[in-house]
C-alpha cells in the first residue's frame, strides 16, 4: 500500500526519454481519453478564461505547454481560442523526440501549434519569453527541489501567468484510477503509470510549501474535479 503522507519517488515508465514504440503511442491515446472523460483539461481552460481580459490586444497570445506529450492539451487550448476569437501562438515543449513527432501528426489541423525539443533547464530555453506557460500532469515527474527551482524560473519567464494542472494525491484517486485502467483493459504503461502518478502528486500543503520555498507569494490554488489542483502563478510585477 502506498504511503499517501508523502510523495512517491518511484520513476514512471514514461520518464524514460528513449521510450519510442507503438505501446507509448497507445498510452498517449489512452491518457487523452481519460483526461477527456474526467474533465482533465478544465483547470487550464478555466484559468485561461479568467485571464482573458489581460491578454495583449495587439498581437497573438504566446503560450508554451511544458512537457506537452501528445499535444492534447494544446489542441484543447487551440479549440478554446478559436471559439473565443483569440489569436494564439502555441508552443509544445518536450524532451522526447518520439512524443514530439506523435504530437505533430495529431496536430496537423492546427497551424497555430508548433513543437520544439528542448531542455527546460537550459539557459537558452529559460531566456525565451512567453505570455503564459502551462504544465499539465508535468510537475509530479520532478523532485521537490527541482520543482521549486522550476516554479521560480517560470514565474520570471511568464509575462501574464503560469498555469499548472496536476493531480491530488489521495487514496480515493489512487484506487479509482487503478481500478478504471484495469477495467478498461489499459496498456501496461497506463496501468503502471496512472496510479503511480497519483502517488507522486500533491496535497494542498505540498503546494503551499513548494511555492513558499520558491519564494512565490502571488498565486491562486484551487481544487478541481476530479482530484486535480489548479495553480495560477502571477508574475513578480
Amino acid at each position: 500500500m502506498p504511503d499517501f503522507s508523502r510523495r512517491a519517488t518511484q520513476l514512471e515508465l514514461m520518464d524514460d526519454l528513449t521510450l519510442a514504440s507503438d505501446e507509448l503511442r497507445q498510452n498517449l491515446d489512452e491518457l487523452e481519453t481519460i483526461n477527456t472523460w474526467l474533465g482533465g483539461y478544465a483547470p487550464v481552460l478555466n484559468a485561461l478564461q479568467r485571464l482573458r481580459l489581460q491578454f495583449p490586444p495587439s498581437r497573438p497570445l504566446r503560450i508554451a505547454d511544458l512537457g506537452s506529450g501528445g499535444g492534447d492539451t494544446l489542441r484543447q487550448i487551440a479549440r478554446w481560442a478559436r471559439q473565443q476569437g483569440v489569436a494564439v501562438e502555441l508552443t509544445g515543449v518536450d524532451a522526447n523526440a518520439f512524443m514530439l513527432e506523435y504530437a505533430r501528426q495529431k496536430c496537423q489541423n492546427y497551424p497555430e501549434i508548433r513543437f520544439v525539443q528542448a531542455d527546460i533547464f537550459s539557459p537558452e530555453f529559460q531566456q525565451q519569453p512567453f505570455d503564459i506557460m502551462t504544465a499539465s500532469l508535468f510537475c509530479h515527474h520532478f523532485s521537490d527541489g527541482e520543482l521549486a527551482r522550476m516554479l521560480a524560473q517560470w514565474q520570471r519567464q511568464a509575462g501574464l501567468a503560469v498555469i499548472i494542472n496536476d493531480l491530488h494525491r489521495h487514496p480515493l484517486a489512487y484506487y479509482s484510477i487503478q481500478a478504471l485502467t484495469r477495467l478498461l483493459g489499459g496498456s501496461r504503461l497506463v496501468r503502471h503509470d496512472a496510479p503511480l502518478s497519483v502517488a507522486r502528486a500533491f496535497t494542498r500543503t505540498d503546494w503551499q510549501q513548494l511555492l513558499a520555498v520558491a519564494g512565490i507569494t502571488r498565486y491562486e490554488l484551487r481544487w478541481r474535479w476530479a482530484f486535480r489542483w489548479q495553480v495560477v502563478i502571477r508574475p513578480l510585477s
